[in-house]
């Protein structure tokens, strides 16, 4: 799509696009005129902010007023924090902060209809001040205390809305992650028969399908064994092996 950016803004990942264009000149120079600048979108405000209004008011969510305290506001502080940072580039993110007074009017009105009280007693039980970058910032936090460990503390608000020029992101390296052997190799590493609890030279007997092991018909313990666990392995030593083998020879696979 072309779109004349001077009259009209390009969408592109959840940004308005624009060319700017200011009369302020600065050195002699319009330092803003003909430069791209990035806008939060107003739609997305409005979008963004619905799910937590009533009537055009901010209201409880009841899904979460079973939820304790802390992972109330650990759910609205996680959101609000996700979209915020989204459009830190952006030049007029401070349009946001009509999310912010939503989804905080929201929560301490969840908190409130789950404890039976009111907005101000929530606001001033769970208000908190913390260091920025840009200074202190008041915002709520919700504790959890633990015995002999660092408490759990989530926070909603806090983030200072301006515009960050330079995004800068830090991945942390993932952990390796350690992929645990299959129930099959971990019972032949086991190096015991299942039905003898024998060791001595261990196989791994199989069958096609596990209705196989409850047709009509007498059937012998090995197969009882693997119809009541549900599985079509069975690990076995040498002499119960070659007993299954001349037993059903038609219900082998290998």
């Amino acid at each position: 799509m072309i779109t004349h950016a001077r009259t009209r803004a390009a969408r592109f990942l959840g940004y308005d696009i624009i060319t700017q264009h200011g009369t302020r000149i600065t050195r002699g120079r319009r330092t803003v005129n003909g430069g791209i600048g990035l806008r939060v979108p107003p739609d997305v405000v409005k979008a963004k902010t619905a799910p937590y209004l009533r009537r055009g008011k901010p209201a409880h969510r009841s899904a979460w007023i079973k939820e304790g305290d802390h992972t109330i506001v650990a759910t609205y502080g996680a959101i609000y924090r996700g979209i915020v940072q989204y459009y830190l580039l952006a030049g007029n993110v401070f349009r946001l902060n009509r999310l912010r007074w939503v989804m905080e009017t929201s929560m301490l009105r969840t908190l409130a209809a789950k404890h039976n009280s009111t907005v101000s007693k929530m606001a001033k039980k769970h208000k908190a001040k913390i260091g920025t970058s840009e200074g202190i910032r008041t915002c709520f936090e919700a504790r959890v205390e633990r015995q002999g460990r660092q408490p759990l503390v989530a926070r909603f608000g806090g983030i200072p809305l301006k515009r960050k020029r330079l995004a800068v992101i830090t991945d942390r390296q993932p952990p390796g992650v350690t992929y645990p052997h299959r129930e099959l190799i971990r019972r032949f590493l086991h190096g015991r028969c299942e039905l003898c609890a024998s060791t001595d030279d261990i196989h791994v007997h199989h069958v096609a399908r596990l209705s196989d092991l409850t047709g009509p018909g007498p059937h012998p313990e090995w197969t009882r064994f693997m119809a009541k666990r549900r599985r079509k392995t069975i690990v076995v030593c040498r002499r119960c092996y070659e007993t299954i083998h001349s037993t059903k020879p038609h219900m082998l696979t290998q």
